[in-house]
């Protein structure tokens, strides 16, 4: 029995919260398309399982035979750009259903990684305002790509699992994800246009597994979306500034003080009493010692 299985756990957020779970006491069963190698040596607490999580049966002798107290569900093909959307569409919503209803029949309680990109502005044909700012759980998801539309059909299996199977689940919008000493969004502060797909929001992948570990004991029921974001955004200017030099205008309802970043991270505060610990100004050159699974 683990604790937790993380499914896309090799990945680079997959590693950071792996390291983060196992660092917080938590034992895991780390799964993914890939092994590491047999006869590794690894981390105490730690174990390795290759998975096609596309596949029913993989996915759910997985997890019956680990019988996890809780599933945190990170894999995924993370950008429509990369590989052909209808690859990206079928390998998110597949993975996800798989993952979610092999769980639901568990019993077993599933945080898994939606994203900012539901909202349908990250990879928009053109830049637009959305309805309000700052941006929280209730604006309106308007996709025009695979990815994004892959976590809203994603968003819509966890409404389906909690109502067939009666467990919660908690669909974690995250932002652009950095990493310490690698915040590639501060080479583009000087840029714009680089950033308006999401209002120039991140956050540090250190806070995005604190916040997985937050759903744990939040005691929450059904679903639940939630924004995982920084608390400021990367330009070192006022947002409000930059959405009006963007765009010329600013919603009709607009909330934001100073660099206070698009992206209400003011639900996961309220439900999951979890707060970023982490910014731009500290941690893009931040000299930290990467997650470190596989110990030979």
């Amino acid at each position: 029995m683990s604790d937790v299985l993380v499914t896309g756990g090799l990945g680079r957020l997959g590693r950071w919260t792996v390291d983060y779970l196992l660092d917080a006491g938590w034992t895991v069963t780390c799964v993914d398309v890939d092994h590491p190698g047999f006869g590794r040596s690894t981390r105490p607490g730690v174990e390795f399982r290759a998975v096609d999580l596309t596949n029913p049966g993989e996915t759910r002798e997985v997890i019956e035979q680990t019988d996890p107290e809780w599933v945190v569900h990170l894999a995924a093909i993370p950008n429509p750009e990369v590989y052909a959307g209808s690859h990206v569409l079928e390998n998110n919503v597949m993975s996800t259903y798989t993952v979610l209803t092999s769980a639901g029949r568990e019993g077993v309680p599933v945080t898994w990684a939606s994203s900012e990109s539901a909202y349908g502005f990250p990879f928009a044909a053109e830049p637009r305002l959305p309805d309000y700012l700052p941006i929280d759980e209730a604006h309106p998801l308007r996709p025009e790509d695979p990815y994004g539309t892959s976590k809203i059909l994603g968003e819509d299996l966890a409404e389906m699992v909690v109502r067939k199977f009666e467990v919660p689940v908690v669909s974690l919008r995250i932002s652009n994800v950095q990493y310490p000493g690698n915040y590639g969004v501060v080479d583009h502060q000087s840029d714009l246009a680089a950033g308006v797909g999401n209002f120039w929001s991140y956050v540090d992948g250190r806070d995005v597994a604190s916040a997985v570990e937050a759903t744990f004991d939040a005691g929450l029921d059904g679903h639940e979306p939630v924004v995982v974001a920084a608390d400021d955004n990367y330009l070192d200017r006022p947002t409000v500034e930059a959405v009006e030099e963007m765009f010329g205008d600013l919603p009709e309802r607009c909330d934001l003080d100073g660099e206070q970043s698009a992206l209400s991270n003011a639900k996961a505060a309220d439900r999951l009493g979890w707060t970023p610990s982490h910014t731009w100004r500290s941690a893009a050159n931040e000299a930290v010692a990467g997650p470190t699974l596989v110990t030979d």
